[in-house]
């Protein structure tokens, strides 16, 4: 079972403003703060999404293959989340629509250019 998924960050005050505002569309909040990290959780002990300005001081950089999936209690949750990334000036990677089946998910680039998902079953 997956703790948390950390994405890379060069400006971790931009990138927080981003997440604060669009995680609490899914009822998350700061869980971790430390002066290279903070992780968000919508309780204590669940899933976490932490933000990261790598150990080594070089710069974050965007994974090829990598993605984080967050997932939202129906469709309108879905819409709402990637509208919001998309306001905060997240870069859009698909719509958010059907996908095939009973999956339902948007695609978006965060600030720094992290690809994310935003996805319900159903």
């Amino acid at each position: 079972m997956i703790g948390y998924v950390t994405v890379g960050t060069n400006d971790k005050e931009r990138a927080a403003k981003f997440y604060d505002e669009l995680l609490s569309v899914v009822g998350a909040k700061r869980q971790w703060e430390m002066d290279k990290l903070i992780s968000w959780g919508t309780t204590p002990g669940t899933p976490m999404l932490m933000i990261i300005k790598p150990d080594n001081g070089k710069p974050a950089t965007v994974g090829n293959g990598v993605m984080v999936a967050l997932a939202a209690k129906d469709k309108a949750e879905v819409d709402a989340v990637y509208a919001k990334a998309i306001a905060l000036g997240a870069k859009d990677e698909g719509a958010a629509g059907p996908r095939g089946g009973d999956f339902y998910g948007g695609y978006f680039r965060d600030t720094d250019g992290n690809k994310l998902c935003v996805f319900c079953l159903g």
